[in-house]
């Protein structure tokens, strides 16, 4: 009876020691306030474009990406547009083919350029916009056009043909320097012993930015909610596509989304508020998708 009764207070102590319940997300507004998900729906249907700001290879960001993105569908009668990181502009041809039935998967992979993470975490996307009649916009730069700003300037541009320049923002690309983001890319280059390469680095960054705001301008429809999924560090702190598009429409209303990993996803870590309207914290123990 004592060994039982030692073992069963054992127990209750380890059994005390865990949390009552392990959430795999907290929502938070901009404040750090803990929110409820119909909040965010009800924001997210209010705006004419909504960024989310996603972990790429982070589940719980793509999951509510599509829980979002069949709500916003639900809310808003007149449709949605949904737009992409992840497709470059110049497949917009094959995405809309196999948006209209003409190619399948497969011939989907061959034609484009697809994320390796594609079938888990960005073809359940697509699919929905396939399903729905969606407009699903490629609003990324082709990469090679970024390498090339990468290595020789935003004036490496200049010497693309015209019907090229027709993948990417007009040129010239406006660029601040100063801009938060930019200034924290170049000093990681620093850090990393890149000092070659450093003054470009941001560079590529912008021109992706300033491609995907061009993008999106051009597809936004009367009572459609623009939904645009990219990396959170493309529309993070209202930088990146935002001040771009903001320069285009500087009333557009818009909804951001930041997703983030952290130890103590029950609390909002301080240098993280403010950085969205809407903040995913998910713990970092989370697995990965790729």
């Amino acid at each position: 009876m004592k060994y039982r009764t030692i073992i069963l207070i054992s127990a209750l102590v380890v059994f005390a020691s865990f949390k009552s319940d392990k959430p795999a997300y907290k929502l938070f507004d901009s404040k750090g306030k803990e929110v409820k998900y119909r909040k965010l729906v009800e924001a997210a249907s209010n705006a004419e474009v909504v960024f989310f700001g996603e972990l790429h290879n982070n589940p719980i960001s793509h999951w509510l990406q599509l829980e979002l993105t069949t709500d916003l569908l639900k809310a808003n009668p007149a449709g949605l547009t949904l737009g992409a990181e992840m497709f470059e502009t110049d497949n917009q041809l094959f995405l809309n083919q196999y948006l209209n039935g003409s190619i399948e998967t497969d011939s989907l992979k061959k034609l484009a350029r697809l994320w390796p993470n594609y079938k888990t975490d960005i073809a359940p996307l697509v699919d929905f916009a396939k399903e729905n009649k969606l407009k699903f916009v490629a609003s990324n730069i082709p990469r090679k056009y970024a390498s090339m700003v990468f290595r020789k300037g935003f004036e490496a541009l200049d010497t693309l043909p015209d019907n090229e320049k027709t993948f990417i923002a007009p040129l010239p690309i406006a660029y601040d320097p100063q801009l938060p983001g930019y200034v924290e890319m170049v000093k990681m280059m620093e850090d990393m012993g890149h000092g070659s390469s450093t003054e470009n680095f941001p560079k590529a960054q912008a021109v992706k930015d300033a491609t995907m705001a061009w993008f999106i301008y051009k597809n936004i429809e009367a009572s459609k909610v623009f939904i645009h999924y990219n990396g959170a560090y493309h529309s993070d702190n209202y930088e990146g596509i935002i001040w771009y598009l903001k320069r285009l429409i500087p009333e557009i209303r818009i909804v951001t989304i930041s997703s983030i990993e952290t130890d103590q996803p029950v609390k909002l870590p301080a240098d993280k508020k403010n950085v969205a309207d809407f903040i995913i914290a998910v713990p970092s123990t989370m697995t990965k998708t790729h």
